[in-house]
């Protein structure tokens, strides 16, 4: 029960990642604010982890709008009685060539991974300073960190280098208020952002096709990404900040 007595905020809560790592918090004993751009798909997760209501609630919207951050916070506030952890783990994926990318799907990138977690983070330091120290989580890439030429995603890799570069600031700034930053970085791991770029019938053979693009042998579950942000969370951690840390099967260390 590392987590007993806290309260944690969720972002990207409703599936994926977000969830698995929700429902962790909640064994752990951490009470939970999932936050996500779709109501439905947060409340069927909350009652999901959470049949009775007492551990987990849910504040819809897109964090790419700081009024939403805001309103995330309020509602841990109130509701829990203030913020010990954050993990901004919103975002959006979907490969598109350079040469192709127009304003607006730069605007989409740029809000939703860089924008939201940078205001994201704001409201929820300011929390945590009241309680005298937290720990926020974030959730960056691998493409941040390597271009893949099989997914040309230059607008979304630029955004997620932000937020790496952001948990290095961050982790300097918040230090004397007892707030530790810390991101983690996976390589390909099976969410449902990618039926939102390709059919659900191709799904699971184009994600098999990165197979043997891991040293590993095989693509990333969201659980496989939940031990390491509790880690980073945990008081097991208390000496580490402004890190990135690969989550990847390998790949940052190279291929055969």
């Amino acid at each position: 029960m590392r987590f007993k007595g806290k309260v944690a905020i969720v972002t990207g809560g409703g599936t994926g990642i977000g969830k698995a790592l929700a429902e962790a918090l909640v064994i752990e004993g951490a009470r939970v604010v999932l936050n996500g751009r779709r109501e439905a798909v947060l409340q069927a997760a909350a009652t999901s982890i959470d049949p009775k209501g007492d551990m987990v609630a849910h504040v819809s919207g897109d964090i790419s709008q700081p009024p939403i951050a805001g309103a995330v916070v309020e509602a841990a506030t109130q509701r829990f009685g203030g913020v010990d952890l954050l993990f901004n783990n919103a975002g959006i994926f979907a490969p598109k060539p350079f040469l192709d990318h127009t304003e607006e799907d730069y605007d989409r990138f740029l809000g939703t991974i860089l924008k939201g977690k940078f205001f994201m983070a704001q409201a929820a330091a300011k929390a945590m300073k009241a309680r005298g120290g937290g720990v926020i989580v974030q959730t960056g890439s691998m493409w941040a960190l390597q271009a893949v030429g099989a997914t040309p995603s230059s607008a979304y890799s630029a955004a997620n280098a932000g937020v790496h570069q952001m948990v290095r600031n961050l982790a300097i700034e918040l230090a004397p208020a007892k707030i530790r930053v810390n991101a983690v970085a996976p390589a390909v791991v099976k969410t449902p952002v990618y039926s939102t770029f390709l059919p659900p019938d191709q799904v699971d053979a184009a994600l098999a096709g990165f197979n043997s693009f891991h040293p590993l042998g095989r693509i990333g579950q969201p659980a496989d990404l939940v031990p390491s942000m509790l880690f980073l969370a945990s008081e097991e951690a208390s000496w580490i900040t402004g890190v990135v840390l690969p989550v990847d099967g390998g790949v940052m260390a190279g291929r055969a």
